[in-house]
C-alpha cells in the first residue's frame, strides 16, 4: 500500500504545480444581456466566484485535468459543462430563462453531476428550506421530503425511515464520514444539530455498492456548508422561537479564506419545554442540545484538503405518562445524556486528467441513560432534578470508530468515467454502567468496489460492484463473519426533450448489529427485555426503482416506483414471556417484499411565474413471506402546497405558502401495533430578505397544525400509550448576515 501511494505522489508531481485560470462571461442566451451575481462553481475542487457588473468572472489556481464547470442563478436553467484544462481563450456562457428552481450538484452520488445528468434519482434539500417550513430538529425536517419519514420520541428524538426502512438499514453520513452513535435504538436519535449543515441529499433504496453495509434501506447525506469563497469573509447569527415548546435555537458563525488557507466555526444552542397538545403538555418531552462545528481548508493547484470537527451534546428527556404540567426546560428522570464526536480529514490530489480522493473519520460517542432508581437519595428527593451531577447512569456505553474511504478516479476512456475504491471501519463498544445490554465487543469492517459511468448522446448507463466483509468478536466469546457480493445497474435516457426515464437495479445487504445479535437485559427506553440472536444471518435485499419525469417550462410531473425484496428480514417480536414484570421480545428472521413510489406534480402557470401549486403522493406497503405486514411501516399521504415567489424593491425572495398534509388511515399493521386513525395538517408560513444597516437580515415566520388537531402519527413510539403529537407550533425565526 505504501509504494503504491508512492507511485500516485511522483504521478501527481508534474500537475502540483501546473497552475491555470478560467475566465469568461455569463449572458441570458435571449437577449445576450450579461447576468450579474451569477455563481460560477468547479465541485471537483470546491472553487467557485461570481461575475461582476459586466457579467466576467475569474478563477485561478486550476491543475490540469476535465472539470465540471457549473453556473446557476435563480430564474435560470442550470448549466453544467464539462472544461479539459490547460484551455485558452474566454469561456462565453449563456443560460436560458426558466421559473423553474436553480439545480445542485449531487455529493452523495460517486461522480458529483447535476440531478438532470445523474443515473440515480436523488432527492436534495436546503437547510434553509427545512426551516421555513418550521421544522423543530433536523429529524423533523427531514419528514417533508417525499419518502422519508420518522419514528419519533417526542420531538427531540427522530430517527429516519426512508420507504419503511429504518433502524440501521439506513446510513446517516455527515462531514463525508458515516456516523456511527449507537443506532440500532429505537430512541437513540441523529445526535446532530442542523447548525453549519448546508443541505441533505437522500438516496432511496439499496446503496451497498456506495456504502457497504447498512445502506440496504437508503442514505442520507448531510452536507456541511462551505467555506467562504477566496479572500472574502461572512458571519452571521440566527435565533428561532416555537410556541409550542416555549423553547428556541440559536445559533452564530463565522468564515474567511484566504487565497490557500480557510477556516470556519459555528456555535448553537437549543432548549425546548415539554411540547404542547389540544389537551395537555407532553411531560418530560423537554430537551436541550449544544453544538460546535469547525473546519480548516488548505487549497493549492493539483491539492486540496480540510479538517472538520463537531462536538454535540444533547441531554433528552425520555416521555412516558402524563405528569405535572410545566414550561421547566430541565429534563426528568428517565432521561438520556449522549455527547457525540466527530473528526473527519478529506483530501484530493490531482494528477493528468485523474485524482485520488481519501477520507478518515474519527467518530467518539458517549451514550448515557438515567434512571428513576439510580441516585444516591431517598425517596423524598425533588423528582425535578435541576442538577444531575449526583446521579449515576443506568447505562453507558462509549463507541469508538475509525473509518476510512480512498476512492481513485481513473482517467476518462472515450465514453467512460471510472471510479475503483476501498473503504473500512474498525469500532469497539465497552460498558461502564451499572447495567447492561449489549456486551463489550469490536467491529471491522473491509469493502472494495468500482463503478463506471457511461456516457452516450441521449442515455446514460452506471454500472457497478463491490465485496464487503465484517468481523465482530464480542467479548462473552461470540465471534461472528459476515460477507456479500453486490452490484447495481442503472439507466437513464431522454425519451422526448421534456421526458426522463430512469431505471436503477442494485442489490444490498445488512450485517445483523450487536443490539440483534447479543442484546439480554432490559431496554429502559422501549420498557421491554430484549434477546438477542447469535445465528442471524446477513439480510440481502434486491429492488428495482423505476422513475420518470415530465419537465417543461411550466409544468414539472414525476412517478417513482420501487419493488423491494429482503431475504432474511431482522425483526424484534415479543415471545409472551415476562422477565422482571417486562415483556420479552426476541429477534427473528423471515423474508419480506416492500414496494410502493411517489407520484408528484408541480405547476408553476405562465405568465404568473411567482405562482407555484405543488402536489405530492408516497405509499410503502410492506408484507412478512407468511402474508403478515411488517410493523413500522409509514402510512400512505398527500401533500398539497400552494407557494408564492417573487422579488420587489424592498424586499428580496419574499415567499409564502400554505401546505395541507393528509395522512391516511394505517390498517396494514404487524401482530404486536394497533390501527391508526387518518388526520389532515395544515400549515402556512410567509418570509424574506430585507436590506438592513447595508446587510441582509431573512425573516421566517411559519405554523405547523394551525387547527390544533390532536393525533398520533403510526410512528410514534408514544401511541402505546395514548399520548399526542406536537398540536399548534408557530415558528418565528431571524437569520442577520455580516
Amino acid at each position: 500500500m505504501k509504494y503504491i501511494f508512492n507511485v500516485f505522489l511522483l504521478l501527481a508531481i508534474p500537475s502540483i504545480y501546473a497552475q491555470n485560470n478560467l475566465t469568461g462571461t455569463v449572458m441570458d442566451k435571449k437577449t445576450e444581456e450579461p447576468l450579474i451575481f451569477t455563481n460560477i462553481y468547479l465541485p471537483q475542487l470546491e472553487k467557485g466566484a461570481t461575475t461582476n457588473d459586466e457579467g466576467n468572472f475569474t478563477l485561478t489556481n486550476i491543475p490540469n485535468g476535465a472539470y465540471a464547470v457549473v453556473v446557476s442563478i435563480m430564474g435560470y436553467e442550470t448549466l453544467s459543462q464539462t472544461i479539459t484544462f490547460p484551455t485558452s481563450g474566454d469561456l462565453i456562457l449563456a443560460l436560458i430563462p426558466s421559473a423553474i428552481e436553480m439545480e445542485e450538484i449531487i455529493i452523495s452520488t460517486p461522480f458529483h453531476k447535476l440531478q438532470s445528468e445523474n443515473v440515480m434519482k436523488v432527492e436534495r434539500k436546503t437547510i434553509a428550506n427545512l426551516k421555513a417550513k418550521g421544522a423543530v430538529t433536523l429529524a423533523d425536517g427531514l419528514t417533508t421530503i417525499a419518502g422519508v419519514e420518522s419514528i419519533t420520541t417526542g420531538v427531540s428524538i427522530g430517527k429516519p425511515v426512508i420507504r419503511g426502512l429504518s433502524s440501521n438499514r439506513v446510513l446517516v453520513y455527515t462531514q463525508g464520514v458515516r456516523l456511527e452513535n449507537q443506532q440500532f435504538g429505537d430512541e437513540h436519535g441523529l445526535g446532530l444539530s442542523d447548525a453549519g449543515i448546508e443541505s441533505v441529499e437522500v438516496i432511496k433504496g439499496p446503496a451497498s455498492l456506495l456504502y457497504g453495509s447498512d445502506a440496504l434501506g437508503g442514505v442520507l447525506y448531510l452536507n456541511p456548508e462551505k467555506f467562504a469563497r477566496a479572500n472574502t469573509q461572512t458571519a452571521d447569527a440566527s435565533y428561532n422561537y416555537f410556541s409550542s415548546t416555549k423553547g428556541f435555537n440559536t445559533n452564530a458563525g463565522f468564515k474567511a479564506s484566504g487565497e490557500r488557507f480557510k477556516f470556519l466555526f459555528r456555535g448553537s444552542l437549543a432548549e425546548h419545554a415539554d411540547y404542547n397538545t389540544a389537551d395537555y403538555r407532553v411531560t418530560n418531552s423537554r430537551f436541550r442540545e449544544q453544538d460546535f462545528k469547525t473546519g480548516l481548508g488548505y487549497q493549492k493547484s493539483g491539492f486540496k484538503t480540510e479538517l472538520r470537527y463537531n462536538v454535540n451534546h444533547s441531554k433528552l428527556g425520555i416521555p412516558g405518562e402524563l405528569g405535572e404540567q410545566t414550561t421547566s426546560k430541565t429534563p426528568l428522570l428517565p432521561f438520556q445524556e449522549v455527547t457525540n464526536h466527530v473528526l473527519s480529514s478529506k483530501s484530493s490530489v490531482f494528477f493528468n486528467n485523474s485524482s485520488l480522493d481519501f477520507t478518515i473519520g474519527l467518530l467518539y460517542n458517549d451514550r448515557k441513560e438515567f434512571e428513576d432508581h439510580h441516585h444516591h437519595h431517598d425517596d423524598s428527593v425533588d423528582h425535578d432534578h435541576e442538577a444531575h451531577e449526583d446521579l449515576e447512569a443506568a447505562l453507558q456505553m462509549k463507541l469508538k470508530t475509525l473509518n476510512y474511504d480512498v476512492k481513485y478516479n481513473l482517467p476518462t476512456l472515450g465514453k467512460f468515467e471510472t471510479i475503483v475504491g476501498i473503504q473500512g471501519m474498525s469500532q469497539s463498544n465497552t460498558n461502564y454502567g451499572e447495567e447492561q445490554l449489549i456486551p463489550d465487543a469490536t467491529t471491522n469492517d473491509f469493502g472494495i468496489l468500482a463503478t463506471s459511468h457511461i456516457h452516450f448522446e441521449k442515455s446514460d448507463i452506471q454500472i457497478g460492484a463491490r465485496y464487503d466483509h465484517r468481523n465482530i468478536d464480542v467479548f462473552s466469546g461470540i465471534n461472528k463473519d459476515f460477507s456479500s457480493f453486490n452490484g447495481a445497474l442503472g439507466y437513464k435516457t431522454k425519451l422526448a426533450e421534456i421526458i426522463t426515464f430512469r431505471l436503477n437495479l442494485a442489490s444490498g445487504y445488512r450485517a445483523p448489529n450487536l443490539a440483534e445479535l447479543t442484546s439480554d437485559g432490559t431496554h429502559e427506553g422501549t420498557n421491554r427485555y430484549e434477546i438477542g440472536n447469535e445465528n442471524l444471518k446477513n439480510e440481502q435485499n434486491f429492488q428495482a426503482d423505476l422513475a420518470l419525469e415530465y419537465k417543461s417550462e411550466h409544468i414539472e410531473i414525476f412517478a417513482n416506483a420501487f419493488y423491494n425484496k429482503v431475504n432474511n428480514y431482522i425483526f424484534i417480536s415479543p415471545n409472551g414471556e415476562l422477565i422482571e414484570n417486562t415483556p420479552v421480545y426476541t429477534y427473528l428472521q423471515e423474508d419480506a417484499n416492500l414496494f410502493g413510489g411517489e407520484i408528484g406534480l408541480h405547476i408553476h402557470p405562465h405568465p404568473l411565474d411567482w405562482l407555484h401549486l405543488e402536489s405530492s403522493f408516497e405509499t410503502v406497503t410492506g408484507k412478512q413471506k407468511n402474508a403478515g405486514h411488517l410493523p413500522l411501516i409509514p402510512a400512505n399521504s398527500l401533500s398539497n402546497t400552494l407557494r408564492v415567489e417573487f422579488n420587489t424593491k424592498s424586499i428580496d425572495k419574499i415567499y409564502a405558502f400554505m401546505r395541507l398534509n393528509t395522512y391516511f388511515k394505517q390498517l396494514n399493521i404487524s401482530n404486536f401495533e394497533t390501527a391508526t386513525d387518518g388526520y389532515n395538517l395544515l400549515s402556512a408560513g410567509f418570509g424574506g430578505t430585507v436590506n438592513l444597516f447595508k446587510n441582509n437580515l431573512d425573516i421566517r415566520v411559519s405554523g405547523s397544525n394551525l387547527t390544533n388537531k390532536t393525533y398520533i402519527n403510526h410512528l410514534s413510539r408514544l401511541k402505546s400509550d395514548g399520548i399526542y403529537d406536537i398540536g399548534r407550533n408557530i415558528n418565528v425565526g431571524l437569520t442577520y448576515t455580516l
